[in-house]
C-alpha cells in the first residue's frame, strides 16, 4: 500500500542546514513531505517513493526551501518608542549617557507599565507580522520593561498571547534583571533580592517563561548579582541566557558558560577566555548587528575567535525600542555579513539551525530533517546567497508553519 502524506513539496531545491558551518546541506532536486505537522521526508526527489500519495502536492518550480527562520533574541513587547533618544544620539549623546540621564530602558519602563495587556499585544503585532512576512516561524520575546512583578508578568502574558493570534512558535524569557527601576533608589542588591525571591518564583509558578535572561554590564548588574539570578533560575529548573560583554568585558561570556547558558548575546567585548568557556559549555553566541549598527559601536564581536574555538553563532534582530528597532531577519543577515564578516552559510545557519540551538529547540526546528516541525520558508531566488546579499527586498514566496 502506498505511503500517504498530508502534503508534498516537490521540484524544489533544499538548503537543509544539516551540514557544518561551511555547508548549507544543499539538495538540487529535492522534495519535502509532511504528516501531522512534522517533516516525514526531506531529501532527494529521486529517493522518494514514486507511488507515495498526498492530500496536496505543491510544485515549487525550482524555488529554494529553507527551514523557517528563527529570531532568537527580541524585546518585541513594549510600550511607547524612543525616537527622541535617537535624535539625541544623532547629536552626540552615547547610549550610556542617555541611560544615566534617565532615558534608555527606564523610559520604556514607564510607557510599558502604563499599558494594558491588550495594548501591549496591539503594539507588538505589527512588529511580529513584519518578522512573519519574511519567513520567521519561531520568535523569542523577552520581558524586562516592567521591572516589577505585575508588569513583567503582563509583558510575558502578552508575548504568549501573540502566539495564539498568529501561526508562530513563541518562546519567552524573563528579563527582570534588565535595569534598575526608579523606585529602587539605586540599590541594585535589594532589587536583585526582589527579582530572585518574588518576581522569578511568581513568573515560574504562572508558567510564563521558558528561560531567564539578564543584563550584565556597568549600567546594569554585576557578575555577582547576575549569578544570584541564575542560581535562582536553576533552582526553578529554568535555563538561562545573558546579555554579555556588550559595552565592556566584565566576564559575562565566562559567567554564562559557568551556568551552562543556552546563549550569551551581543559579545562585542568578549575575549578568548570567554570564547573558550562558551565552546566548552556549548553556549551559543548570539550576534546582534542591529544594535551594533544603531548605537554606532566600533568594537566588533570576535567572530574569528568563535570560529577558531568552535562556538556556534546565531544571528537575531534584537528588536527593541532603544538600540535596535529592527524587524527584519533578512537585514540582520546582511549586517552580519557586511559588518561582522560572517559567511553566507554562517548567516543562514544563524537564523535557522543556530537560532534554534540558542533557544534549546534544535531537536524541534532549525533544519530540514525527518521528525522536526514542518516549518518552511520557500523563496523566489536563484541561490541562497541572495537572502544575505539583498537589502530591502523580500523574496519570500510562501511560509509554511506546522505543515500548513
Amino acid at each position: 500500500m502506498a505511503e500517504r502524506f498530508d502534503r508534498i513539496w516537490h521540484n524544489a531545491r533544499l538548503a537543509t542546514m544539516r551540514g557544518d558551518r561551511a555547508d548549507l546541506g544543499e539538495i538540487e532536486q529535492g522534495l519535502i513531505a509532511a504528516r501531522d505537522g512534522r517533516i516525514a521526508y526531506a531529501g532527494a526527489q529521486s529517493d522518494f517513493p514514486v507511488d507515495a500519495d498526498a492530500v496536496e502536492r505543491i510544485d515549487c518550480a525550482g524555488r529554494w526551501i529553507t527551514p523557517g527562520l528563527v529570531d532568537c533574541h527580541t524585546h518585541l513587547v513594549y510600550g511607547g518608542n524612543r525616537a527622541h533618544e535617537f535624535e539625541l544620539r544623532l547629536q552626540g549623546a552615547s547610549y550610556e549617557e542617555i541611560a544615566r540621564a534617565g532615558g534608555g530602558i527606564v523610559s520604556t519602563v514607564a510607557a510599558t507599565r502604563s499599558a494594558t495587556e491588550a495594548e501591549l499585544v496591539a503594539g507588538a503585532l505589527p512588529r511580529l507580522d513584519a518578522l512573519i512576512g519574511e519567513g520567521a516561524t519561531t520568535v523569542e520575546i523577552k520581558s524586562g520593561y516592567g521591572l516589577n512583578a505585575e508588569t513583567e508578568m503582563r509583558q510575558l502574558a502578552a508575548a504568549r498571547g501573540l502566539g495564539r493570534l498568529r501561526p508562530i512558535a513563541i518562546r519567552t524569557s524573563f528579563l527582570g534583571a534588565h535595569a534598575l527601576p526608579p523606585e529602587a533608589d539605586g540599590d541594585k542588591d535589594r532589587y536583585i533580592d526582589l527579582v530572585c525571591n518574588e518576581m522569578l518564583p511568581a513568573v515560574a509558578k504562572a508558567g510564563l517563561a521558558d528561560a531567564v535572561d539578564g543584563f550584565m554590564e556597568g549600567i546594569a548588574f554585576s557578575g555577582e548579582q547576575t549569578a544570584r539570578v541564575f542560581a535562582a533560575a536553576r533552582a526553578l529548573w529554568l535555563p538561562v541566557k545573558l546579555h554579555a560583554d556588550q559595552l565592556s568585558n566584565l566576564g559575562g561570556a565566562a559567567l554564562a558558560a559557568k551556568f551552562s547558558a543556552l546563549s550569551a548575546d551581543h559579545l562585542e567585548h568578549t575575549d578568548e577566555a570567554g570564547a573558550v568557556a562558551m565552546a566548552k559549555a556549548g553556549t551559543t553566541a548570539v550576534l546582534l548587528p542591529g544594535a551594533f549598527y544603531f548605537i554606532r559601536e566600533t568594537q566588533k564581536p570576535p567572530v574569528e575567535l568563535f570560529r577558531n574555538h568552535g562556538v556556534h553563532m546565531a544571528l537575531a534582530t534584537d528588536c527593541n525600542p532603544g538600540s535596535s528597532p529592527l524587524t527584519s531577519l533578512l537585514l540582520a543577515m546582511n549586517m552580519g555579513a557586511t559588518l561582522f564578516r560572517m559567511t553566507v552559510a554562517e548567516c543562514l545557519a544563524g537564523v535557522t539551525r543556530e537560532g534554534a540551538r540558542a533557544l534549546g529547540l534544535l531537536a524541534e526546528t532549525g533544519t530540514l530533517e525527518v521528525g522536526k516541525r514542518c516549518d518552511l520558508a520557500i523563496w523566489d531566488i536563484e541561490r541562497p546567497a541572495e537572502l544575505v546579499y539583498r537589502i530591502g527586498f523580500n523574496p519570500l514566496h510562501r511560509r509554511v508553519w506546522r505543515g500548513q
